[in-house]
């Protein structure tokens, strides 16, 4: 082995063990913070189940595993679904965390696995409305400390907005999601203005006919006419 390839190899080593490793542990990291709010959103869909039946039996929750890396709390009308994703993440430079001094102090504390949440309406899962849409309404991040910030429009996004002190806790996660489930349900449906949709045509109403057609989400409507665009989407 020559000069150059032995430099070479002791490069690829020391990524190996530095760079390598400490995005092993975020993914270890993310996964166990995954698997814990699982058992929240467990204990949570039995408990609300539980305390909403003895108010009205028509409205219904529950949880659901869909794969190993996502998971689905129904909450009446609403469904959130959580997401793991299975890689890890560096922000872009002009991130206002590398700001930070806990970041400027080890730049691999900026590295993150990111769990997704996104709001739908339950009916689109129920009838396969494939169409519908969804929206992501929180991103937790996790490092290699086990330390997370959230970024989110429901209000537990002002309290958890840059890397937490200590490493993330169960109560911080059910925190998290008691706002989500409060913001999935004030974030409702909304009927669009009268002009927007009074014009439609023949073909429009027979693909409408079929609930797989229908596009709904709560910021989305429909195309009320052929001289509608995307600027009149209203929710419906």
């Amino acid at each position: 082995m020559n000069q150059a390839d032995k430099e070479q190899s002791e490069t690829i080593l020391k990524l190996l063990a530095e760079k390598s490793v400490m995005k092993q542990d975020v993914y270890s990291n993310t996964i166990t913070v995954f698997n814990t709010l699982k058992e929240i959103l467990k204990n949570k869909s039995e408990t609300l189940s539980h305390q909403i039946s003895q108010v009205d039996k028509r409205v219904n929750i529950f949880y659901k595993d869909t794969s190993l890396q996502s998971m689905q709390l129904k909450v009446a009308g609403d469904l959130l679904d959580f997401q793991m994703h299975s890689n890890v993440f560096e922000f872009d430079r002009s991130h206002v965390m590398f700001k930070s001094p806990y970041i400027k102090n080890n730049n691999f504390n900026s590295y993150c696995g990111i769990i997704s949440v996104y709001n739908f309406l339950a009916d689109s899962f129920k009838y396969n409305r494939y169409n519908d849409v969804g929206y992501l309404i929180a991103r937790l991040f996790i490092n290699r400390e086990k330390k997370f910030f959230i970024e989110t429009r429901s209000q537990i996004g002002n309290k958890f907005t840059s890397f937490s002190v200590e490493p993330v806790a169960e109560e911080h996660l059910s925190e998290i999601v008691n706002e989500l489930i409060i913001y999935s349900i004030t974030f409702d449906l909304t009927t669009p203005p009268f002009d927007n949709v009074k014009q439609v045509t023949v073909g429009e109403m027979q693909e409408k006919s079929s609930s797989a057609a229908l596009r709904t989400g709560k910021r989305l409507g429909y195309m009320g006419s052929s001289e509608s665009n995307v600027d009149d989407e209203v929710n419906l």
